[in-house]
């Protein structure tokens, strides 16, 4: 039997990974952890039977050995428990969860893959339904790679559903894929990149290649693709292809789990961009020849996104959203009715907007400010912040004829870093900015 003395003996690590109860070498359970010591001493509690129930119960008190597998992070700890639970079949891990309540992550076998999840209930029915649809799919030619036509893959158990979510989230900022919502949100998934660019198929096939691989615990050999890839786009001069795998490299090397360890329904990820245009070329070329590390920044939990909306001047308002470590904070967004404006004059807004935000000192102070516009609207929220001896860092978002983002201008190497991020902040202020104006539209024309 398990007990506090054995513990001490093993010396458990205070790092994330899987560990094993097992009885002689069979493994009665698998589980995962954030900190394999803290988690195993926690099966020796007096409320075990309260916390864990009667199944865990029975099983410490079978098991005689413990073993354990350390991972470089929580989320890869999440991904090996799947896989070992689906090598070894542990009967305490069935046992305690019923298979029909286990989630998987499948990928379809289309010209354009698709990543989804699904319970275990549904699974048999999914399987059937994907290989119905995979079997003869539409525009699928012979030249498709091995990975699409070979059948579709499911990946699991996954125990449990709030974790393998942002499991899914922290894996979709590293390779943007199609899911079954992509087709509602397609426009808005564009602007933060969550989906791929379906015009470069190969490039969105590496993507699922790399996932699947993810999914079966072979980080290494992703990293190892990837950095033969990057040499390719490279020697082809294809320097934003390349920096986006390179920016992918860095997110696999510097995963940031903080949802995962927390469970808190929150998330940082942070990795780079490669520029286009000259400037960026040659940027980037240097950087992969010469081997230089990636500069370190500031890290941005919060960022303030503002926004201006009227129609010819009328009815005028301003708004500002807030994303802290990669998540719509909705209950501290502000809304601003322009007062000292009667014409349409987005920077002088900008600027009474951004005044009367930083007056409240009561409020925390941002990381980065995002402005929709291009240099005036940079130039005005920077006046503001001189005046006031706040040296927060501001960029733009430069918008094409269609509205949709084209460049980020101001501080590059935040744009650079932070891309993704600073487009879902500021895709969210256009749309709140454009609700409240609605509104105040709406609420002026009844009063007429």
């Amino acid at each position: 039997m398990i007990n506090i003395k054995y513990l001490k003996k093993l010396n458990l690590p205070d790092k994330p990974g899987v560990y094993f109860f097992k009885k002689g070498k069979e493994i009665l359970y698998i589980g995962k952890a954030t900190s394999l010591t803290d988690r195993v001493k926690s099966y020796l509690g007096k409320d075990l039977i309260e916390t864990r129930g009667p199944i865990l119960v029975d099983m410490v008190f079978y098991a005689n050995k413990i073993d354990w597998q350390v991972t470089d992070s929580v989320l890869e700890a999440i991904i090996l428990e799947a896989n070992l639970i689906k090598k070894h079949q542990p009967k305490y891990n069935t046992k305690e969860k019923s298979d029909k309540s286990f989630n998987y992550v499948c990928v379809t076998r289309e010209k354009l893959p698709k990543v989804i999840v699904i319970r275990g209930k549904n699974l048999n029915q999914k399987q059937q339904n994907l290989h119905a649809r995979g079997s003869h799919p539409e525009g699928e030619g012979r030249s498709a790679g091995n990975f699409v036509v070979s059948g579709d893959s499911v990946f699991g158990p996954f125990t449990s559903s709030s974790q393998l979510r942002e499991a899914i989230k922290i894996i979709r900022r590293i390779f943007p894929f199609l899911d079954e919502k992509s087709k509602n949100y397609m426009e808005f998934y564009k602007q933060i990149n969550l989906v791929p660019d379906l015009n470069d198929r190969k490039m969105y096939l590496q993507n699922i290649r790399n996932i699947k691989l993810f999914f079966s615990g072979k980080k290494k050999q992703i990293l190892l693709n990837l950095k033969k890839d990057m040499k390719e786009y490279v020697k082809k001069y294809e320097f934003e292809k390349a920096g986006e795998i390179k920016r992918q490299i860095f997110a696999l090397q510097h995963i940031n789990d903080i949802a995962l360890i927390k469970n808190s329904g929150q998330y940082v990820l942070e990795g780079t961009l490669g520029r286009s245009g000259d400037d960026g070329q040659r940027n980037f070329s240097g950087e992969f020849w010469s081997g230089d590390s990636e500069n370190i920044l500031p890290a941005v939990s919060r960022i303030e996104a503002y926004d201006i909306a009227h129609m010819g001047g009328k009815n005028m308002v301003g708004v500002m959203t807030v994303v802290e470590d990669g998540e719509l904070i909705k209950s501290e967004y502000k809304k601003f009715k322009i007062r000292t404006q009667n014409n349409a004059n987005d920077t002088g807004a900008l600027s009474e907007v951004l005044e009367r935000r930083l007056a409240h000192r009561e409020w925390p102070f941002p990381s980065l400010i995002v402005v929709d516009g291009s240099t005036a609207q940079i130039n005005s929220a920077q006046v503001i912040l001189s005046r006031l001896k706040l040296g927060i860092p501001v960029v733009s978002v430069v918008k094409d004829e269609r509205h949709k983002p084209k460049a980020i201008m101001g501080n590059e190497e935040f744009a650079v870093k932070y891309k993704r991020e600073i487009l879902f902040a500021n895709s969210e202020a256009h749309r709140f900015a454009i609700a409240y104006h609605k509104k105040m539209r709406n609420k002026n024309f009844l009063n007429l």
